[in-house]
């Protein structure tokens, strides 16, 4: 008989091929699930230093944010019913009054909120000084893509958040030596180019070159708005996604989140490119309009899905992607009679093993399956809400939502337990986060 660090028992699981296994057992040694099957034959194979008792649950993966802004959690509540466009109005202005205090509780927050909302790995488009943010991170115990916000030019743009192109490389180049595989190797550092409207030929270029050169990813925002597209027509004579194809961005490292004003032939395009892109529904369906989703699934695109930070939604996955399904049948499915736009099955891959795949992690997370890392939300499952159910998957993605997380084991290691966190302060963190946005609002502009 083996040890093992942590027993799972009794639990429903939804395996990779989304069936659902009853009266199931996961195996966790160190940091990675080290079996996974029925209760009666793991419980022969394995001796647990420690036992979640999980009758009544249901483990599946954890789930992936593919795009968000940590230390904008402070505009919670701030953007709504606002004219756009957004960002450049609100947003730039916001975060170039941030300090590092300011950030690294906004993070904090941040961190906290997606736990319980059962998310486990994110990916942060950046801001200026990211170091507060990787802290909260190595803190929390959460796994995430990090990358700085990089731009060199726009007259919309402070000062203070652009670089000359070198210097804006250099010091993502920076950041990597320093935090790359850090926290245990939770922690990947990526470079970006944070919009067309902002980024010079040679900026795209830089960019392209250096993650190539260290191997990692790019993020970006593309096609989130009508005037980008107008920005790269007069200026480039391009649409967004052929600007970036023409200076060598568009790749398989290359994460495009919303992706919503795109022309067909610029759908074609990234899919060609293998491009991962990430939706945020509830953003782009109250600033930018509907994706192009069933396009993109139909030509192979991996999609994951985004919150976009506290500033525009909660960070809530569930109702994202119950959002998405609706959006999209509404403007694709209805007009051609089509109840199958946006299949159950692939929301879910959405926010799991896509989301996953999408962040370039996919050979480790994303997925319950012996030897990946150990990142496992356990629903409690017998509520009304839920119980009895006729298809668990269909049931899980349309009702769900963050109040039906009880557990979450992040990288082998238990973090939220019956909904209480194990480790982390919950009442301390929020009381700072209270007194950090008392600080913001009495600062003078």
């Amino acid at each position: 008989m083996s040890e093992c660090d942590l027993l799972i028992r009794g639990c429903q699981i939804i395996l990779p091929d989304l069936t659902v296994l009853d009266e199931g057992a996961i195996a966790i040694t160190k940091d990675k699930i080290a079996d996974i099957g029925q209760l009666s034959d793991i419980e022969t194979r394995y001796q647990p230093k420690a036992v979640l008792e999980a009758r009544d649950k249901l483990a599946m993966p954890g789930m992936v944010d593919g795009h968000t802004h940590t230390v904008q959690q402070f505009l919670r509540g701030g953007i709504v019913d606002e004219y756009p466009i957004v960002w450049i109005r609100i947003l730039v202005p916001y975060e170039s009054r941030l300090d590092a205090d300011d950030r690294y509780q906004a993070a904090m927050l941040c961190c906290l909120q997606m736990i319980k909302a059962g998310i486990t790995t994110f990916a942060d488009s950046g801001s200026g000084d990211m170091e507060p943010v990787i802290r909260a991170v190595h803190e929390t115990g959460m796994r995430a893509a990090i990358t700085r916000m990089t731009r060199d030019c726009g007259d919309f743009i402070p000062e203070i958040f652009k670089d000359a192109a070198p210097i804006a490389v250099r010091k993502t180049e920076d950041l990597y030596r320093q935090f790359h595989d850090s926290a245990d190797g939770r922690v990947r550092i990526w470079f970006s180019v944070t919009s067309p409207m902002t980024t010079s030929p040679e900026l795209a270029e830089l960019v392209a070159a250096a993650a190539k050169e260290y191997n990692t990813g790019i993020h970006i925002h593309l096609a989130e708005h009508l005037r980008e597209v107008e920005h790269c027509l007069v200026n480039y004579r391009l649409r967004p996604a052929e600007y970036l194809d023409a200076h060598g961005i568009l790749g398989p490292n290359l994460l495009a989140a919303h992706a919503v004003q795109l022309a067909d032939r610029e759908v074609k395009l990234l899919a060609e490119r293998q491009v991962k892109v990430i939706h945020c529904p509830i953003a782009n369906l109250t600033n930018q309009g509907f994706t192009k989703t069933p396009l993109m699934k139909a030509l192979g695109t991996c999609i994951g899905l985004g919150n976009d930070g506290a500033h525009t939604a909660d960070l809530d996955l569930f109702g994202a992607m119950r959002i998405l399904k609706c959006a999209m049948q509404a403007r694709h499915g209805l007009p051609i009679f089509d109840p199958r736009a946006l299949p159950v099955p692939d929301l879910f891959r959405m926010v799991t093993i896509d989301g996953a795949r999408a962040l370039l992690w996919d050979e480790e997370i994303g997925s319950l399956e012996k030897g990946k890392k150990a990142d496992i939300v356990l629903l409690n499952w017998r509520q009304p809400h839920f119980y009895p159910t006729r298809s668990v998957l269909q049931t899980l993605v349309m009702v769900a939502s963050p109040r039906d997380v009880s557990d979450v084991i992040i990288d082998g290691r238990l973090v939220l337990k019956d909904r209480e966190f194990t480790y982390l302060d919950e009442e301390a963190i929020m009381a700072a986060a209270g007194k950090q946005m008392r600080k913001i609002l009495g600062r003078k502009e």
